[in-house]
Parts: structure tokens; C-alpha cells; sequence
């Protein structure tokens, strides 16, 4: 496993990065071993021509939930039932194990080489991390809280997230998840858009401010960060307020949660893409009601505004998609690329950076990979065009460079109707 990528062009993750060309990379085993000359003697590698193809960091997805494909049904489904369904017994715990892996055996074929799980089933994502530690697995890096936290009620209740009745309960699910060996903790602070029974009514607040404050506590005690599904105003405010690391999602920002963002040192994942449909597909195409509509687009206008006031306000912005959700698959990391560039007006190298260093130093990672850097591992891929010039090249991936294991990506079934209805809102 000693390869020398030759004949390619470099795009290294750094924020201002600039297309390096007429050099070689050199990995040893699992990292990056140099970024040398062409001259440069590569006897004992395995030379990989890239035959004018772009390299670059592997993309990170801050937001996935495994157990789901993202494929929109005309009727929205019981959570909590299906959840019970698939750990019901051994043998539904093995098949719903198995989709998991091979959901994120997908994440990495389609170029997601590190992602942030928040919210899954029972403790499946850590076993999950560990098999692909081991070499056991063919995925990505995961980082994962496993199951949510949530009151009552909740966002997720019983399926993704488990139910917290009290502090002291929310002081023993984090404890509990410290056993299973998460990486982080996570929130379901607020409802969310199909939680929502009136208009207006999305983002509204679920969890009391104590729980949060001691799951927060409980936490920090534990060197562990909190993220939290956050939906409204107020939600932001009080999340903040008790201690949470990084707002997932975000809403309508005004100067007070700028403030709140600064003082705790927190950070914005963006998740444009699950309010998308909701808020601009005709509501035949996304099979939601007019309840339903009205707040995906609240969310939808929430989510962009909080984005754009935190880069105004040198916010940390994270990306991550929500993958699960209807019409956000786990092949599709590249659209919330392209949805940020067209909603939130930075560029695409700036895209590009939030999807890999930027990402990265936010997960704490960046001493290890999200840049083509000598010592970090190598998890890279490999486009045919510039994404700089086409984010949507990134949807088609010719090589996976994962921990400096080669890989040529697997068959992605695609879902035709996904294709056919995203496509549209892909287009700078």
C-alpha cells in the first residue's frame, strides 16, 4: 500500500486553495507520506496515473442519520413503529444492522470519506465505527452520538432519540451513551417541520432549559461536545443558553444569538438540503400539506439566515445534509455544497473548504485529515473537473482513497424521482 498518485491536479482543502499541478503524491499505507516533485524517484510505489483528473480531500458530512435512504414516500411513515420494528428481535436487529453498513459503505463510494452521525439506532453506529476501525468494514470515518436525547413528545421520540423525563434522566442517558462510547451527545431541543400541527408552529421548543442545561453538564463533565436540532429562534436562544456546542440547522438569527454563538465558543451546521423539497416543491411532489409547506419554508429561510449572519459574524459553519430525510440520500453530499454556494452566497472554493478542512477542524480532526497535507491520512478523491469550476462533478467520483486503501467506487443505485426533481435546484 504504497502508491504514488502522478498526473493530477491538486486541490489541498485549504481555505484559499489554489489548483496545484506537477507534483506527486506519495501515501505509505494509511497516510500521506509527501507532496514531491515529479522528479522525484517513486520506485517502490504504485504509480496511479490520474491522467489530468482532480484530487482533493475527501468530502465530510456533518449530519447523517444511517437508518434511512432518504427515498420519498407519498405517506409519512410511524418513526417510533419502524424503529421497534427493526430492533424488535435478533434477526431484524442483524437485517436493519446490515442497512446501516451498507448506507455507510454508500456514504464513502460516493466520496464522503468522514461523517458525524446524530441519531440512530440503539448503539449501531459505534459498532458500526469500530468494525470499520477494524478493518472489518468497508466505510467511511465515523464520529457518532448514537441515539438522540429528547423529552416526550420530541423530535424522534422513541425511534432515533431515546425519552428523558427529568434532569436526572438526562444526566443517565449521557452517562449511558458514555458507556457505549460516543463521541458526542445529542439534542432534540425543538420539533421540527413535520412535527408541527399549526402554522408557525415548527421549531417549537420541546425541552425544558434544565434538562438541557444537565445533559449539557453531564456532558462537558465527560470531555464530550453537545449538538442540538434546533428549529426556531427561541430554541437557538435557549440551547445556547444552557450549553450547547453546535446548533444544528439553525433559525432566524438577531443579535442577541450572535452574541450567544461568541460566548460559547459554538458552531452553525447548516442543513439546507431536508427543508428544501418542503419549502419549494409543489406540494404533489413532496406529498406534504399546507401546514407542512409553510413551515419548511419558515425553516427553510430560518436555516439560510442563521447561516449567513454567522459568516457574516465569523461563526464557524459546518455542512451536512440530514441525510435520511425525504430526498436526501446518502449519495448526495455534493448538492448541500451547491445549495450553499446558491443560498448562502459564498463560493464554491469556499464550499469545497467547509466540506473538508473546514469540517474537519470542527469535528477536531483537522491534525488528521479534511487537507493533502505530508503525515495526514490520506482520504482523498478524485474528480475529472475542477470541482471549482463544477460542484456537480463531485456526484461522480472516479477514485475513494480512504485511510490510503484505493477504491474504485462501487455501483450507486440511484433514485430516478430524487434525480429528476433535485436536479433543477442544482444549477448555478
Amino acid at each position: 500500500m504504497k502508491y504514488a498518485f502522478i498526473n493530477g491536479h491538486i486541490l489541498d482543502g485549504s481555505e484559499h486553495m489554489e489548483v496545484i499541478s506537477h507534483k506527486v503524491i506519495l501515501t505509505n499505507n494509511d497516510k500521506i507520506e509527501s507532496i514531491t516533485d515529479e522528479s522525484t524517484s517513486r520506485a517502490g510505489y504504485q504509480e496511479v496515473d490520474l491522467q489530468g483528473a482532480f484530487i482533493m480531500p475527501g468530502l465530510i458530512n456533518m449530519h447523517v442519520h444511517l437508518p434511512g435512504s432518504g427515498k420519498p414516500k407519498r405517506k409519512q411513515k410511524d418513526s417510533a413503529k419502524a424503529a421497534e420494528m427493526a430492533t424488535r428481535n435478533k434477526l431484524f436487529r442483524h437485517m436493519s444492522m446490515k442497512m446501516c453498513e451498507n448506507y455507510a459503505r454508500t456514504e464513502l463510494m460516493s466520496g464522503v470519506t468522514t461523517i458525524r452521525t446524530v441519531g440512530g439506532l440503539l448503539d449501531y453506529d459505534t459498532q458500526i465505527r469500530d468494525k470499520i476501525n477494524r478493518g472489518e468494514l468497508v466505510g467511511p470515518r465515523i464520529l457518532t452520538s448514537n441515539q438522540a436525547i429528547t423529552v416526550e413528545g420530541g423530535h424522534m421520540a422513541g425511534s432515533v432519540a431515546r425519552v428523558v423525563g427529568n434532569e436526572k434522566e438526562a444526566r443517565q442517558a449521557v452517562d449511558n451513551l458514555v458507556e457505549q462510547h460516543v463521541d458526542f451527545i445529542k439534542l432534540m431541543i425543538t420539533g421540527g417541520v413535520m412535527d408541527a400541527t399549526e402554522k408557525g408552529g415548527a421549531g417549537a421548543l420541546k425541552m425544558p432549559p434544565e434538562i438541557i442545561k444537565a445533559a449539557c453538564d453531564e456532558a462537558h463533565r465527560n470531555n464530550l461536545i453537545v449538538a442540538a436540532h434546533v428549529e426556531s429562534s427561541e430554541g437557538v436562544r435557549v440551547a445556547l443558553e444552557n450549553g450547547v456546542d453546535s446548533i444544528e440547522h439553525g433559525a432566524m438569527c438577531d443579535e442577541e444569538i450572535i452574541d450567544l454563538f461568541k460566548k460559547r465558543h459554538a458552531f452553525l451546521t447548516t442543513t439546507i438540503s431536508p427543508a428544501l423539497p418542503f419549502a419549494l416543491f409543489d406540494r404533489k411532489i413532496s406529498h406534504c400539506n399546507e401546514i407542512q409547506q409553510y413551515n419548511g419554508k419558515l425553516v427553510f429561510d430560518g436555516i439560510i439566515d442563521n447561516a449567513k449572519k454567522a459568516l457574516a459574524n465569523n461563526i464557524p459553519v459546518a455542512l451536512g445534509t440530514d441525510t435520511a430525510c425525504p430526498y436526501v440520500t446518502h449519495y448526495d453530499m455534493w448538492r448541500e455544497l451547491i445549495y450553499f454556494v446558491k443560498y448562502c452566497g459564498v463560493s464554491p472554493r469556499y464550499a469545497l473548504y467547509s466540506a473538508t478542512l473546514g469540517n474537519a477542524k470542527l469535528l477536531n480532526v483537522g491534525k488528521i485529515t479534511g487537507s493533502i497535507t505530508a503525515g495526514k491520512y490520506a482520504d482523498m478523491i478524485v474528480t475529472k473537473i475542477n470541482p471549482l469550476d463544477d460542484l456537480s462533478t463531485l456526484s461522480n467520483v472516479t477514485h475513494v482513497i480512504m485511510r490510503g486503501k484505493l477504491y474504485k467506487p462501487d455501483y450507486i443505485k440511484k433514485y430516478a424521482e430524487v434525480e429528476r426533481q433535485l436536479d433543477p435546484f442544482c444549477k448555478l
